[in-house]
């Protein structure tokens, strides 16, 4: 499958592994894939994109932003019931090396870190479904937009409210298809 993808789509999943390792995921998921895409497709793609609000700066500040472990609340409720986060972090920094629970810590705790990592099955369902994508509109590549097609397809609940916050799903679809359609 990987021999019909054009450059940018090659692209945008080799940087779907780097924008795991950076999230410091143990599998590239369809948000990483997304955001591969975001990264690494053409300049024109990425105009249109933005001009909707679907950017890679603001879907990695979106997936940042839920990635908090514990949050103030979390450790008030804690704290409550007699567990000090804080202190618990020194005991384990004195004990194993400052910055042992930091997600930037050289291994980050994960398997795959500095090998290849592996792509989450919903990543693959989107990889899958940018092909039939392709093979219905009777084209021989796979291009950054038949991926997102793919992602909109998949039906991958978080990954597609993230693309929803800022465009919805049909006009994305519209979108692209009109991109393909000028390009055939």
């Amino acid at each position: 499958m990987f021999e019909r993808f054009t450059d940018s789509a090659r692209s945008a999943v080799v940087d779907a592994q780097a924008q795991a390792r950076a999230l410091h995921a143990a599998e590239i998921r369809t948000e990483h894939l997304l955001l591969g895409i975001l990264t690494t497709a053409d300049a024109s793609l990425r105009a249109q994109l933005a001009d909707a609000g679907l950017t890679a700066d603001a879907v990695r500040i979106d997936l940042e932003a839920g990635q908090d472990t514990f949050g103030p609340d979390d450790a008030d409720a804690l704290e409550s019931i007699g567990i000090d986060l804080d202190a618990i972090r020194e005991r384990l920094e004195r004990a194993f090396g400052e910055g042992i629970l930091d997600r930037s810590s050289p291994d980050g705790g994960r398997p795959g870190r500095w090998g290849r990592i592996p792509i989450a099955r919903g990543a693959k369902k989107s990889l899958e479904l940018a092909l039939r994508e392709a093979i219905v509109r009777r084209e021989r590549s796979i291009g950054s937009e038949h991926l997102l097609l793919g992602i909109l397809r998949s039906d991958d609940s978080p990954v597609i409210r993230l693309i929803e916050t800022r465009i919805t799903r049909e006009d994305l679809r519209q979108l692209l298809t009109a991109r393909l359609d000028r390009a055939a």
